[in-house]
């Protein structure tokens, strides 16, 4: 599966904290992550991570893009609710897309747990027969 992985500045020792934690689990999986989440992702895990450009430079939308054409198959976004950003609408955008694509979406740690674990037991596997494998 691929598995998309964004977090806001505040949010991104917490998304290096939870590739550790389920690194057996992601290492199945192809991830791709915006630029600064990505390479903060390899240097603690050693994972191989698709790194879009920076979130504010255009890595949502190149995120977004990928979602479009159905070649995302759950999105991690750990977001930061209390302080606002300048490029929301781009952020607003994943989220919308991911509601119109049918794509399983995780924007807090609870969630993120939840989905990383169903996707271990199997409980995600219909993506496969929604995209046509």
């Amino acid at each position: 599966m691929n598995i998309g992985m964004i977090a806001h500045d505040a949010k991104k020792k917490l998304m290096q904290n939870f590739c550790i934690a389920y690194r057996g689990i992601l290492s199945k999986h192809q991830l791709y992550a915006t630029g600064t989440t990505g390479r903060l992702i390899e240097e603690v895990t050693n994972l191989n991570v698709h790194k879009y450009l920076a979130g504010h430079l255009g890595g949502e939308q190149q995120m977004g893009a990928q979602i479009e054409h159905n070649e995302i198959d759950m999105v991690i976004f750990l977001r930061d609710p209390l302080t606002p950003k300048s490029h929301e609408p781009d952020i607003m955008t994943v989220v919308h897309l991911c509601d119109t694509h049918n794509i399983p979406l995780a924007t807090n740690l609870a969630t993120a747990e939840l989905l990383i674990k169903a996707l271990d037991r199997g409980d995600l596997d219909w993506r496969d027969l929604f995209k046509g494998k």
